[in-house]
C-alpha cells in the first residue's frame, strides 16, 4: 500500500505520523510512504532525513493524496477536509470517535475507511501499537517537568552552607500509565509522593515506584475489562473527595491524570481544596481536553487562582515532538502490520484488534464494535 504523511493541519501539533526509521520499515514489508515537505520540521526531521529513508517527499496536500492510499495523521480531521476526501481512501489517525460523532458520520458519507489509534483495545497483543499509552507516558514525564518550572521552591532536599531545603510534596490523582510515568518522574528529582486511584490494582504499582499510596473508598467495580478507570457513582466521589482534601492541602505539587473513555473528566479537585492549598503551589491538570479533573482548571490555558498555578494545557506530547513522534511512528507502523497482509488491508473481522479500531467502512458506521 501507499501510505501519505501529511503536514499537521493544527498550528500546535508539531508530532508527526511516521519517523525515517518506520519509513524504512515499512517501506522493507513492501509498502511506499509519501511525505508532505515540512512534515517533520516541528519535530526536528528534516525532508532529506525522510527521504534518505525511501519516502517520497510531495511539495503540497494534493500532491500527498494524489500519491497514496491511506492517509496517517495524528490530530482528527475536520468535517471540510473530509468533503475534501477523495471518495475510497483510508485514514489513520486518532478520531476519537465517541465525541466526534458529526466527524464520523462525515467520513461514512464520503466512503472513507478510517481507523482510530485510540480504539486500540488494551490486550496484550496489542501493546506495541497502543499509542494512547505512548502519549500518556510522555505527558506524565512533562507534567513533572511542568511544575517544577513553576514551583517556587526546589524539588528535592538540599543540605546547603545556607541550611536544609526540605522536599517538595507532590500528589498524583490517577496511577494509570500517565500518573505511573509522573510518579517515576517526581521520584527522580527527588520529590516526596503519594498517589491515589480508584482501582485497588494500583497500590501495588504505585509502592513498587516508591510513592505511598492514598487510601480512600472505592467503588467494587472501579475497573473496565480493559483496565481503564470506571466512572463511580456521586456518593463515592464525594467520599474520595472528603479524604483526598488534606491531601491535596499538603501537596507542593498536584498532577491529575484521571480520565473516563468517551467521557467528560471526573472532578477530582474542587475550588474549596484549591482554596486550602498553599500559596505558590502548583496544579498540572492532564485532563484538560476532556473538562478537566480541577473544577478551576482553564482548559489550553496556564492561570493563576488565589496564588495557585493550574496548568490546563493541551497537547502535553507535541511539547517533546521528537521523541513523542518516534513513540508514535513505531505504534503506527505496527498497527499497519497488524491490519495488513500482502499490501492490503485484511478485512479480518474475527481479529479484535482490527474490529475495535475499524471506524468507518464502505460508507457506513462499523456496527461490529464492541466497545462504544
Amino acid at each position: 500500500m501507499r501510505f501519505g504523511v501529511p503536514k499537521e493541519a493544527d498550528h500546535y501539533e508539531t508530532r508527526v505520523a511516521m519517523v525515517p526509521d518506520t519509513v524504512k520499515a515499512l517501506i522493507k514489508k513492501g509498502h511506499a510512504v509519501v511525505v508532505q515537505t515540512g512534515a517533520g520540521l516541528t519535530a526536528s526531521i528534516s525532508d532529506a532525513d525522510f527521504a534518505a529513508a525511501g519516502a517520497t517527499i510531495a511539495a503540497d496536500w494534493n500532491g500527498v493524496l494524489s500519491g497514496c492510499d491511506c492517509l496517517l495523521r495524528i490530530q482528527p480531521f475536520s468535517e471540510s477536509e473530509v468533503a475534501a476526501l477523495p471518495e475510497g481512501k483510508a485514514v489513520i489517525g486518532f478520531l476519537a470517535p465517541a465525541r466526534n460523532t458529526a466527524l464520523v458520520q462525515a467520513l461514512a458519507k464520503k466512503r472513507i475507511t478510517s481507523f482510530s489509534m485510540d480504539a486500540i483495545p488494551r490486550i496484550t497483543r496489542a501493546q506495541s501499537m497502543d499509542a494512547l499509552s505512548s502519549m500518556a507516558t510522555v505527558a506524565g514525564y512533562k507534567a513533572v517537568l511542568l511544575a517544577a518550572s513553576h514551583l517556587p521552591k526546589f524539588i528535592p532536599m538540599l543540605t546547603t552552607a545556607a541550611g536544609t531545603i526540605r522536599p517538595s510534596k507532590v500528589l498524583i490523582l490517577g496511577a494509570g500509565v500517565a500518573g505511573l510515568q509522573a510518579i517515576a518522574t517526581a521520584r527522580r528529582i527527588g520529590a516526596i509522593v503519594e498517589a491515589y486511584d480508584v482501582r485497588p490494582a494500583a497500590k501495588e504499582q504505585v509502592k513498587s515506584l516508591g510513592a505511598t499510596f492514598v487510601e480512600a473508598p472505592v467503588a467494587n467495580d472501579s475497573e473496565t475489562k480493559g483496565g481503564y478507570a470506571k466512572e463511580v457513582s456521586a456518593e463515592v466521589l464525594a467520599q474520595q473527595r472528603k479524604l483526598l482534601h488534606e491531601h491535596v492541602a499538603a501537596a507542593d505539587i498536584v498532577i491529575t491524570t484521571a480520565q473516563v473513555p468517551g467521557k467528560p473528566a471526573p472532578r477530582l479537585v474542587t475550588k474549596e481544596m484549591v482554596a486550602a492549598m498553599k500559596a505558590g503551589s502548583v496544579i498540572v491538570d492532564l485532563a484538560a481536553e476532556t473538562g478537566g479533573n480541577c473544577e478551576l482548571t482553564e482548559p489550553g490555558l496556564v492561570a493563576t487562582k488565589n496564588n495557585i498555578t493550574i496548568i490546563g494545557l493541551k497537547n502535553l506530547p507535541a511539547t517533546v515532538p521528537l521523541d513523542a513522534s518516534r513513540m508514535l511512528a513505531r505504534n503506527f507502523m505496527a498497527f499497519i502490520l497488524e491490519i495488513t497482509k500482502d499490501k492490503e488491508f485484511t478485512f479480518d473481522w474475527k481479529n479484535e484488534i482490527f474490529r475495535e479500531t475499524c471506524i468507518t467502512l464502505n460508507g457506513e458506521v462499523n456496527q461490529k464494535r464492541s466497545n462504544q
